[in-house]
């Protein structure tokens, strides 16, 4: 294992100046060293973004490396093969390697990305190493020698970098924590709509919502970050008489915004997306979003939105989700919550497969 100081120095001594990414836990300590030295890192909101960041620092003369998680492959292909490697701009790109090499020690779904990982950077001709929990800086530093002339040869090469590989570091934030707590945030909502259906975003959102109001009618994401207010319009529009609640998290929410301008247009009259907002990507290890110069109040009203508000207690909570049931949708709530502290609930498919997720669902569905 290499620190994450060292991991970071290594690279400015190499004059990689400029950092994108979105946070993977495997990268939450270089990504913290770097978050202390303004205009080393740019929090991008989804992985094609962080690429193409990158991708503007070479035009601009400068070196650039990306941190992601091997999830976020798929967000990245694009600008990958059509921007980068069509314009040969030669840019170091850092995945992690979750669900590999044994996609049963990891979360379900890495399963399919975990084996497939080197395979998908092999199909598009993209070279690429892997750095092991084991590897000193020496090691490192060899694989380091050998992306270069990649980049020498204008090309695009990926470091895979395994489970232990890089040291931790702690995030550190001035701002005093505001807000309520995420669990009591989603029994509020859920209690003041008891009969509605409940699409829950990844990580520690769909915990919670397993921990404190599961119900045959919630649907726990696990991955697809970003995509829970898509889902919950694809059901709303399948069922106009039901309610649809989406409990998404800030960092999902910003990584595929433009999901807000597609909702405002089809106007779900029955729709309501909840954005639990403690600006963090508390999950991987409490690396900043960038919400707090975000309103999404105001950028879902912009969107199309019939209603959107920003609450901070219980109360608010309370009386805004039961103001959207009664109007014509959709509607926006945001609402600050607090950092997780003490246990985190184990997720959902501790207990259930997602099979059996998917399948209670479509049957609650059914009900009248």
């Amino acid at each position: 294992m290499i620190s994450a100081q060292e991991f970071c120095d290594i690279l400015a001594d190499r004059g990689f100046t400029t950092a994108s990414g979105v946070p993977c836990s495997h990268f939450g300590g270089p990504i913290a060293h770097l978050s202390t030295q303004p205009g080393r890192y740019v929090p991008a909101p989804n992985e094609g973004n962080a690429l193409a960041v990158a991708a503007g620092a070479a035009l601009g003369g400068q070196r650039a490396y990306v941190m992601l998680q091997n999830s976020g492959l798929g967000n990245l292909i694009n600008p990958l093969t059509s921007l980068v490697m069509t314009y040969q701009l030669p840019i170091l790109t850092f995945a992690s390697l979750r669900g590999w090499p044994d996609p049963a020690t990891d979360e379900p779904q890495h399963a399919v990305m975990g084996p497939a990982t080197h395979s998908l950077l092999d199909s598009v001709g993209t070279p690429h190493y892997t750095l092991h929990t084991q590897d000193s800086t020496e090691q490192f530093t060899a694989i380091l020698d050998a992306a270069e002339k990649d980049l020498a040869e204008l090309r695009a090469p990926f470091v895979l970098v395994e489970r232990g590989a890089i040291g931790k570091a702690t995030s550190h934030s001035d701002a005093a924590p505001e807000g309520i707590a995420a669990g009591t945030a989603i029994r509020v909502v859920t209690d003041a709509a008891p009969d509605a259906s409940v699409i829950a975003t990844t990580g520690y959102t769909g915990r919670d919502a397993f921990a404190v109001a599961d119900r045959p009618g919630n649907f726990y994401m696990q991955g697809s970050m970003g995509h829970a207010s898509s889902l919950g319009l694809g059901v709303a529009l399948t069922h106009p008489e039901r309610t649809v609640i989406v409990l998404d998290g800030d960092g999902a929410a910003l990584m595929h915004l433009g999901a807000l301008s597609m909702i405002g247009h089809e106007a779900p009259a029955n729709l309501i997306h909840v954005v639990l907002d403690n600006r963090v990507h508390e999950s991987t290890g409490g690396q900043s979003t960038t919400s707090d110069t975000t309103s999404f109040p105001e950028v879902a009203l912009a969107a199309g939105y019939a209603g959107a508000v920003a609450c901070e207690s219980e109360d608010a909570l309370r009386d805004a989700v039961l103001q959207a049931q009664a109007a014509t949708g959709p509607h926006l709530i945001s609402v600050r919550t607090l950092p997780r502290t003490g246990a985190i609930p184990p997720r959902a498919t501790n207990a259930l497969s997602p099979q059996a997720i998917r399948d209670r669902f479509q049957q609650d569905l059914q009900r009248p």
